[in-house]
């Protein structure tokens, strides 16, 4: 009974280090595109479309004007 406690109070940091690695592996690839200047615009420019559509689609979906 006592390793249960052990891995309870061990959770914790193994679940920060894995949300940490999962951001790290997952923007990785987009500061790298960010260091060329067209690259950075285009992505921009992604970006900004798809907050765009969801905005748009949670406007809709809830009804707000």
């Amino acid at each position: 009974m006592s390793n249960f406690w052990i891995n309870l109070y061990k959770f914790p940091r193994f679940l920060v280090s894995v949300l940490l690695g999962f951001f790290l592996t997952t923007f990785q690839p987009i500061f790298k595109l960010l260091k060329n200047k067209s690259n950075r615009l285009i992505l921009i420019m992604i970006s900004l479309n798809i907050i765009g559509l969801l905005y748009r689609i949670i406007q809709k979906m809830t009804g707000i004007k």
